[in-house]
């Protein structure tokens, strides 16, 4: 493996990119748009190709409907109950499921309380396209919840608002939310399915943080350095 510059590059569907991705990872981590074929990194997807250290690559791409990709955390709204499962619209062609058991210090005499219409901030755990996607909101690595389960916010200012998935990459990836939280006291909530929560300490101030997120999409680095310090 050689260390250099990291530089965003245009690939198509099919091109085959296993000197790209061993050149800065022996252990990389494949994101949407990449896949593993016959011992080789291919494209699944046309668009530009990119890098976060340490060993995180994925293609940027413009898709309307989100296609689950299995360790994707995702924010979905519970809209019912079957037995001990809910049911979670995540936005995706098939609704995902969530074992009321997936939570932090979840037992069978202990369960959460999750009503229908509560957003719930997981990590999908099965992607594939011939069965149902589910959710977890544990880590399986030492069974914490790391932030993940019911959304919610003491001060009643939550809001979900829905962006493209190309736009819900790009805030995931940049420093815009880190930089925001220098200038606003906030929460947010980034779902790789293209849903955003946002939580502060008053409306008008979410308002802010809407307008921000959605006017970053068509701005490079330095135009969300400019639209900041309007704020």
């Amino acid at each position: 493996m050689s260390v250099g510059i990291w530089r965003d590059e245009i690939v198509l569907a099919g091109d085959v990119l296993t000197d790209q991705v061993d050149n800065f990872s022996s252990n990389a981590k494949l994101g949407p748009g990449l896949l593993h074929k016959s011992d080789q990194v291919v494209a699944s997807k046309s668009g530009l190709m990119k890098y976060r250290e340490p060993d995180l690559f994925w293609i940027d791409f413009n898709q309307k409907r989100y296609v689950p990709c299995k360790n994707d955390t995702v924010i979905g709204v519970v809209t019912s109950k079957q037995g001990d499962f809910y049911r979670i619209d995540i936005g995706a062609s098939d609704q995902a499921t969530l074992n009321s058991l997936s939570f932090e210090g979840a037992s069978k005499r202990y369960r959460p309380n999750v009503q229908v219409g509560d957003l719930i901030y997981g990590k999908l755990v099965v992607a594939h396209r011939d069965v149902e996607p589910e959710l977890s909101c544990i880590d399986p690595s030492n069974g914490k919840a790391k932030g993940m389960g019911i959304l919610q916010n003491s001060e009643g200012t939550g809001f979900m608002f829905r962006v493209s998935l190309n736009l819900a990459r790009k805030i995931l990836s940049c420093d815009l939310l880190e930089d925001l939280g220098k200038r606003l006291k906030y929460e947010v909530c980034v779902g790789m399915n293209g849903v955003v929560f946002v939580a502060a300490s008053n409306h008008q101030q979410v308002i802010v943080l809407m307008d921000v997120i959605h006017a970053a999409e068509l701005l490079d680095n330095e135009g969300i350095r400019r639209l900041l310090k309007q704020l």
